[in-house]
């Protein structure tokens, strides 16, 4: 092997996979044509891959939703709740989606590691047991090799995989001897369509548990000494650092370490084994700006100087699921942005452009590089910009008085359904085919509607819904300098939720205000509050692709200034209920405990910077979506929002238990139904679902709301479940109010 990746996109340049997807779930193609549509993609990918100049193709790294549920369903994991479902497709989705006519929730969803890509989080129980359908792998290392690729399937390791897994009643590690034997087996069976087999453990990048370290080497020990087959073991999600001398203890002929954000290399030279090979990860797979091939270059070199030439492998750092497809499709991005980047496809040809010119030993033939960005002007401010005026609990009191709100309020977390009219008259009205003020006349029929449906539904703190955002994230970034746009750089979030994040370029900062036009509408149509909402400065950095030529601090300090000002405009303009999302906030947190701290005060710092300007009788509110907060809470305290509402209803209100022992003092809206599924909870659910958030949650400091924005969901899913919720929280105040009487 002299060059692959570790993955490349599963959407296709088109999104074909999503709209496959979502016309296989509406009825309106076949099983067959979903599946040819798979294999169509597929076939691209490898093609793409090996005309790019690649030695070997990567499989198995397409997936019809996720890859560890696609994992775990190949190892036989599947909860008790499933197995009454006998066909496999409606199985697999079913575990990814939940079933709304057989009335059966979905498995959780948290997110891959320090990206915005959503995992499905396997379930393990006592009742659990080992198998193994290879089939899916197997099939298409065997079509690939038929064609005529040189695959080499990519495979997530038992100790990510079982690390990753919950487990009720058991431990993951309970089942390490029979994955073990399964994972054999498996090898086995693609050992005839390959030279080579990838096993991705992308938890060498990170601290590793003690059953995770101590089961470590045993368990790739008897992989290898079961095949002779060539192995990669492989750190996709950052360098291994100090877990290197694992990987060399597994007696696999090849390490692949993520090396694009190093530029040391003594702990993957020294002590490497004299027989294992070095897959040098030195093309960026997750952000989209060239490489600067010469400097790699170099970098190999350094490498070499004391493994050898013949030892090196070149690669991409991290699979390419993480960047857009093609740049050849973005035929209206501004010259001088597009002449620095590179997408999937481009960066294929970067690693085999390296390889070549590493074999010849010729620096010159690769290109000078000349990515350079605008100069950056000093981000400077004081602790002034880092408080509110009164503590929490004097703010809580001045809140209560002002804002006259019930107990345990209800509300969204923001956005409201994209219908399909939505998003044709937005297309229209970028296309020019609709008047400036037609459309805006369109999205106040669209806020009016709203408004009355929560009006209509009871609920307390009401949201305009907002129809005129196209994203959360691209949406304040168009209204922002310092930001580029591409019309096909779609990425895969979640099955078949697609972003498309924006670019940033230059310093950032906001010309004029951007949200103030359409809450003022939406206040003047209602008596009740309405909810400012606003993207936090964390979420917008980690959901771009950001320049990398000044410290991330710098750029987040950028963005940060430019929400204060939104914040402070809204306030002058009557609104007393804010909401900055910060749904990243935990996402960027490195895999590291020893990098963590830097990055936590970072943030915290930066989200104080943009909510700290208003008055004590503004109540601020946050969102974070997927966050596991038990390590960073005191962090998340130090925010010192009024109100935080978070993802909890797939794991049962689980992740409340950290907020009780940490004795968060603001109030908390845990989410009370999922609208990742297309189920409508009943109301008995929700109820049930508030109540246990209640044995955490004292009812003075309970919020109800679902887990995230509406946006991904229609009205008909939509409206059922939020009537459900205000009728569910209209029983729990009636029952705390007995309570509290009968007290």
């Amino acid at each position: 092997m002299k060059s692959h990746i570790p993955g490349f996109p599963r959407i296709g340049a088109g999104r074909e996979l999503k709209k496959a997807l979502e016309s296989f779930w509406k009825g309106e193609i076949s099983e067959r044509k979903l599946h040819e549509t798979a294999s169509e993609i597929k076939a691209e990918n490898w093609r793409i891959q090996k005309e790019s100049g690649l030695t070997h193709v990567a499989v198995n790294d397409f997936s019809l939703y996720d890859h560890v549920l696609d994992t775990a369903l190949m190892f036989g994991f599947i909860p008790e709740r499933f197995k009454r479902i006998t066909d496999p497709l409606d199985l697999y989705f079913a575990m990814a989606r939940g079933s709304a006519t057989k009335d059966i929730r979905p498995l959780s969803m948290k997110k891959w590691f320090n990206t915005n890509y959503h995992y499905l989080v396997p379930e393990i129980s006592s009742l659990s047991a080992v198998g193994l359908n290879p089939a899916k792998p197997v099939l298409e290392a065997k079509e690939a090799f038929r064609s005529g690729f040189n695959p080499k399937p990519v495979i997530l390791g038992p100790i990510t995989f079982l690390s990753l897994c919950e487990a009720d009643g058991c431990s993951p590690w309970d089942f390490t001897e029979d994955l073990t034997a399964a994972y054999i087996k498996l090898i086995e069976s693609l050992s005839p369509y390959c030279e080579w087999i990838e096993i991705d453990e992308p938890l060498l990048a990170s601290d590793m548990s003690k059953d995770a370290w101590l089961n470590f080497i045993p368990v790739h020990r008897k992989i290898k000494d079961s095949t002779d087959v060539r192995l990669m073991i492989a750190s996709t999600c950052g360098d291994a650092g100090d877990n290197t001398e694992l990987a060399f203890e597994t007696g696999y002929d090849a390490f692949h370490t993520d090396l694009t954000k190093t530029d040391t290399f003594t702990h993957i030279t020294n002590h490497m084994p004299d027989h294992m090979l070095i897959s040098a990860g030195i093309v960026d797979g997750r952000n989209i700006w060239k490489t600067d091939c010469r400097k790699a270059y170099t970098n190999l070199e350094q490498i070499a100087s004391v493994i050898g030439r013949e030892k090196i492998i070149v690669s991409s750092g991290s699979s390419l699921l993480h960047v857009p497809v093609d740049l050849t499709y973005e035929t209206d991005l501004q010259a001088d942005v597009k002449n620095k980047m590179a997408f999937a496809v481009q960066k294929c040809s970067e690693i085999a452009e390296l390889t070549k010119a590493f074999e010849e030993e010729c620096v010159s033939q690769l290109p000078e590089a000349d990515y350079h960005h605008p100069k950056s002007a000093p981000v400077i401010y004081d602790e002034s910009f880092l408080s509110r005026n009164s503590s929490r609990k004097k703010r809580k009191e001045i809140q209560t008085r002002t804002l006259n709100l019930p107990v345990m309020p209800t509300t969204t977390i923001g956005s409201f359904p994209q219908t399909k009219e939505i998003r044709e008259q937005r297309t229209r009205f970028k296309n020019g085919k609709l008047s400036s003020d037609s459309y805006e006349a369109f999205i106040r029929k669209q806020i009016e509607s709203v408004i009355s449906l929560q009006e209509e539904l009871g609920l307390d703190i009401l949201v305009h819904g907002e129809p005129e955002r196209n994203d959360m994230v691209e949406y304040f970034a168009e209204y922002l300098d310092g930001f580029a746009f591409t019309k096909n750089g779609w990425v895969q979030s979640y099955g078949s939720r697609c972003v498309k994040p924006p670019i940033i370029h230059g310093d950032v900062s906001r010309p004029s205000p951007i949200t103030v036009k359409w809450f003022k509408y939406a206040q003047s149509l209602t008596a009740k509050h309405v909810k400012g909402m606003l993207t936090g400065p964390v979420t917008i950095l980690q959901w771009s692709f950001s320049r990398e030529d000044i410290p991330y601090a710098d750029v987040c300090a950028q963005i940060a200034f430019a929400i204060r000002e939104e914040v402070q405009d809204l306030e002058k303009n009557g609104c007393r209920i804010i909401q900055i999302d910060e749904a990243a906030f935990r996402e960027g947190l490195p895999l590291k405990k020893a990098d963590q701290e830097d990055y936590l005060k970072t943030a915290v710092k930066c989200f104080r910077i943009a909510s700290s300007g208003i008055s004590d009788m503004t109540q601020l509110h946050t969102h974070m979506c997927y966050s596991e907060f038990n390590s960073i809470m005191e962090h998340i305290d130090a925010m010192d929002a009024d109100v935080i509402s978070i993802e909890a209803s797939r794991g049962g209100m689980k992740l409340l238990e950290v907020f009780k022992k940490y004795q968060y003092q603001g109030d908390i809206g845990p989410g009370v139904y999922d609208i990742h599924s297309p189920r409508v909870p009943s109301s008995e659910e929700i109820h049930k679902l508030i109540r246990q958030a209640l044995e955490y949650i004292s009812p003075d400091q309970l919020w109800i709301n679902p887990d995230c924005g509406l946006k991904t969901r229609n009205n008909e899913e939509a409206v059922p479940s939020l009537k459900n919720m205000a009728k569910a929280a209209s029983v729990i105040r009636a029952e705390t109010t007995k309570d509290s009487v009968a007290g």
